[in-house]
């Protein structure tokens, strides 16, 4: 038997000379023609972007590199700005890490580079805008789960070493992970709260509801939640809370990390005062189609420094009580309903509790109904957060605010509907600013 014949044929190939007429010209192809990093810290690397290569009757060494503030790595250790690959390496596809090494601010252009011998070079064109970034991390693969020596919630004090009239943006990631035995299998509320550090209070930042079963590694960062309304609280050190209304062992390994984007805000100063919180757990809100005692007025005074003066509202209904609407759905998961705030009496903003496209949820696929619409949000997903902006910031000014739920009632034959909300009423200006009053 030939000894060729012994020989893979990618790395056959790769001992012949390039000149040998019997080889095929060569093909090289990358997985990307164009990679974006997006808005990236000037203070560190970002993180990298995977890119494969792959070869085709390449018959020798394989010489990559990139330009400007960008580096390669073929372990994810070790960044430079070239590597020299073999030729069977690449026959085989080789991964191959990109990452940005920011080394002025604004934006970058560079490109990666791929040469040999018997193929037509290869350039993908690399960019990304460097940003003066922070990033701080909250909580990371912490098991939240129910007994196993497990609970639902945790807290933990976190420095975020920022001055808040410095601050352009917030954003809160939120990444899950399934625990050895697996991830919980239901879709379940969940939230990240921060304490007030006068009142001691726990004020939602942001919610969101986990996946069927599944981990949501298809979201890079994980659920984004803009939480820059909170940043007067986001300085120094904050207690935050993490919880997940999960009734299993098994539960979830939660990462929480957030990116404070430095720069010129749209106002220097905000300040925020709750209105309504109702968020504590799934079944803690406003009970939906029976009389009940939960306050949903309120009398909102505003300082006479506001610029703008905006209401932040996270709402989601669960239950399976009837009557259902005519087309099948019960409520308030799935009945489609519309909700008004009213300012002195009159509608001023809606919320449409309607379907947001669960089945183009890239969290998939999922176990369970993952994909049906409910009202107003999906399994594995981010809880919208409605933002309503008052044209007049009504400076000084004292207003009657009411949210009122479409009617409807429950004749109690499937159980009870609930609509978990919180709500508050941000402030915003160029000079230092109260907080503004609720009553």
């Amino acid at each position: 038997m030939s000894v060729k014949l012994l020989l893979p044929f990618a790395l056959f190939i790769s001992l012949l000379s390039c000149k040998d007429n019997s080889i095929p010209k060569g093909d090289v192809f990358v997985s990307d023609n164009n990679i974006d990093f997006g808005e990236i810290s000037r203070n560190q690397p970002s993180d990298p972007v995977s890119v494969t290569i792959y070869g085709k009757y390449v018959c020798k060494e394989v010489v990559i590199k990139t330009t400007g503030d960008f580096e390669l790595s073929i372990d994810e250790t070790h960044y430079s700005t070239s590597a020299t690959i073999p030729a069977d390496a690449v026959n085989k596809r080789l991964v191959l890490y990109i990452r940005c090494n920011p080394k002025s601010m604004g934006e970058l252009s560079g490109a990666l580079y791929v040469k040999g011998e018997n193929f037509e070079s290869v350039e993908v064109p690399l960019s990304a805008v460097a940003m003066d970034m922070i990033k701080v991390t909250a909580f990371d693969d912490e098991r939240l789960a129910y007994g196993g020596g497990y609970k639902q919630s945790m807290v933990k004090v976190v420095n975020f070493p920022v001055q808040p009239e410095d601050v352009k943006k917030i954003t809160m990631y939120i990444k899950l992970r399934c625990p050895h035995e697996g991830c919980n299998k239901w879709d379940m509320y969940a939230n990240i709260k921060v304490e007030g550090p006068e009142s001691g209070k726990w004020m939602e930042m942001g919610r969101y509801i986990t996946p069927y079963g599944v981990d949501n590694h298809q979201r890079e960062k994980g659920f984004d939640i803009d939480v820059t309304d909170f940043k007067s609280l986001l300085t120094g050190d904050v207690s935050l809370k993490a919880f997940i209304e999960v009734w299993a062992k098994d539960g979830w390994l939660l990462s929480v990390n957030f990116e404070i984007l430095k720069g010129a805000p749209d106002y220097k100063y905000y300040a925020l005062t709750p209105i309504l919180e109702y968020d504590d757990n799934s079944l803690a809100g406003i009970p939906y189609g029976i009389e009940n005692s939960f306050d949903v007025e309120k009398c909102i005074t505003v300082p006479v420094n506001a610029e703008q003066t905006e209401l932040r509202t996270i709402i989601t209904g669960w239950g399976h009580a009837c009557p259902k609407d005519p087309d099948g759905r019960p409520c308030a998961e799935w009945c489609f309903r519309t909700h008004h705030i009213l300012i002195d009496g009159v509608p001023f903003f809606t919320h449409e509790m309607k379907g947001i496209g669960c089945s183009r949820n890239p969290v998939k696929p999922q176990g369970g109904n993952w994909a049906p619409d409910r009202a107003g949000w999906c399994p594995g997903m981010e809880i919208p957060v409605r933002k309503d902006v008052f044209s007049d910031p009504m400076a000084g000014m004292e207003f009657c605010y009411k949210y009122e739920l479409e009617p409807w009632t429950n004749n109690l034959s499937n159980g009870k509907a609930y609509y978990a909300i919180s709500s508050f009423v941000v402030v915003k200006s160029n000079t230092p600013i109260e907080k503004p009053t609720v009553e």
